[in-house]
């Protein structure tokens, strides 16, 4: 994603969003220019700050789904956090610092993993190793004993300070080393360990049943201090001064390998060196995506009751745009490179109703249009994950062969048209409701019509909606 061009970022969001052209142009831009300014010198690199992007349209036009879709692309960390779940300092709620905490998160989840699959080729030796010793153990095999908690404490004192994982981990190693070295093997059992490690890597005995060492996973008593950005887990206070607890379990071997190859990787990870790379692309690569911004615009007019923190939200929220410092648990996040997406469908409020200074932090603005029949009939058949295209695979899993002619899809385009016209205008979610009625008879009897196949045309959506239309239009006349 770093490296492609703007038009070609477009081009990848065509697949899946029909039209708006606009705001997936600007996206496109806003991302290249992360791309461009990571290439300039240090100096001039801090001086550029990202241009954040305001995307105004009604509900169901695709606004959110740009955002899901950048998510699915880029390897930045990427937050979607809804604007009306965050209240002014002071009130029940969350506090618009936590968004921050949310992207370093996803930033340590991103990193975290990256790192992990530098470790899986040595992890899956060390893995196999842990096999083929639990399926053919020593003759002399003696029962893993832990390490006294007096001996960790000796060798704080020893040493002036507090063993790290890695430093227990290597001490085991070595202690479990020596005892090898002090137990010699005898040839036979060295020779059947070849032979279960060459069936191994043939896939012979991935349903075989083995007895593995499994650490037991710590409990989640997380006391949770998110005003000051603090988190603190009661039970790992003290996780480094004593011995990991382990269990054996029975399984088979291709899911002991999964687990095992996991332990032995997280065992290799440096901990401290994720948790700095993914503060520092947090800070400089991460996007959050801030919708329903247009439901905290209380405009001009006299606020009371729940209106009366809508204000407080903006000045909140300002300083974060704006640049500021963030106390995480994984250290102070500053917010001055990140990239900032808001979207809302103003209905009721306008972008001027938002604070001056707020409104002058999203400098873009770009405004996506409403969907006529011509972009619905485009959503039902162009992209490659069109509803269309899901209702016939999961009915094709039922042996159905689902088509629909092209004068159904027409009709419906224009039946969800005329019904965004008429009533609430949902945007392309009217397709969900219509194809949903459209399909439930279907769904529910699961008919076996000719070789399971069934055709869907344009007198079968109008027969299906004949009784509802007739209603609608009764109704009209109800006062």
């Amino acid at each position: 994603m770093q490296s492609m061009t703007p038009k070609e970022i477009v081009a990848e969001l065509d697949k899946y969003i029909i039209g708006q052209d606009e705001a997936k142009k600007s996206v496109a831009i806003a991302l290249r220019n992360r791309y461009r300014r990571s290439l300039l010198p240090e100096e001039m690199r801090e001086e550029i700050t990202p241009k954040n992007i305001l995307m105004m349209g009604p509900t169901g036009c695709g606004k959110t789904e740009i955002a899901r879709r950048l998510a699915k692309l880029m390897k930045a960390p990427f937050v979607k956090v809804e604007a009306t779940k965050f209240t002014e300092v002071g009130y029940v709620g969350r506090d618009v610092d936590s968004m921050i905490r949310d992207l370093a998160e996803a930033s340590i989840r991103i990193t975290k993993a990256e790192k992990l699959k530098e470790k899986y080729d040595i992890a899956d030796r060390m893995a196999e190793d842990k096999i083929v010793e639990a399926m053919i153990p020593g003759k002399h095999k003696q029962k893993p004993t832990q390490k006294p908690v007096g001996n960790i404490f000796d060798s704080i004192l020893n040493s002036g300070g507090y063993p790290s994982q890695k430093q227990l981990y290597e001490q085991e190693q070595a202690r479990k080393q020596e005892e090898a070295a002090n137990t010699p093997e005898s040839t036979d059992v060295e020779m059947a360990r070849d032979q279960v490690r060459d069936q191994l890597r043939k896939g012979l005995l991935e349903d075989q049943f083995v007895e593995i060492e499994v650490e037991e996973a710590p409990r989640g008593n997380q006391l949770d201090m998110s005003e000051q950005g603090m988190s603190i887990a009661i039970g790992n206070i003290f996780g480094d001064m004593m011995p990991k607890k382990t269990r054996r379990k029975n399984m088979r071997v291709k899911d002991a390998r999964k687990i095992l190859r996991e332990q032995e990787a997280q065992n290799l990870l440096d901990m401290d060196q994720v948790t700095d790379e993914a503060v520092e692309n947090a800070e400089q690569n991460g996007i959050i995506f801030i919708d329903e911004i247009d439901k905290i615009a209380s405009g001009s007019r006299y606020t009371s009751g729940a209106d009366v923190s809508r204000e407080g939200v903006q000045r909140d929220i300002l300083p974060i745009v704006e640049g500021s410092v963030v106390n995480t648990k994984y250290g102070p996040l500053k917010t001055d490179h990140i990239l900032f997406i808001g979207a809302g469908a103003f209905h009721t409020a306008k972008p001027t109703d938002l604070i001056p200074e707020l409104q002058g932090r999203f400098p873009i603005r770009v405004e996506l249009e409403n969907l006529d029949k011509d972009a619905f009939v485009k959503i039902l058949t162009v992209p490659e994950n069109a509803i269309t295209k899901q209702h016939k695979a999961l009915l094709s899993t039922e042996g159905l062969d689902l088509e629909f002619t092209e004068d159904a899809i027409d009709e419906i385009a224009e039946m969800s048209f005329l019904m965004n016209e008429q009533t609430e205008n949902i945007g392309a979610r009217r397709l969900h409701t219509i194809l949903e009625m459209l399909l439930e008879d279907i769904s529910f009897e699961i008919p076996e019509g000719e070789d399971g196949k069934i055709v869907i045309d344009r007198d079968f959506v109008r027969d299906k909606f004949e009784d509802t239309i007739r209603r609608d239009d009764v109704d009209k006349y109800i006062l």
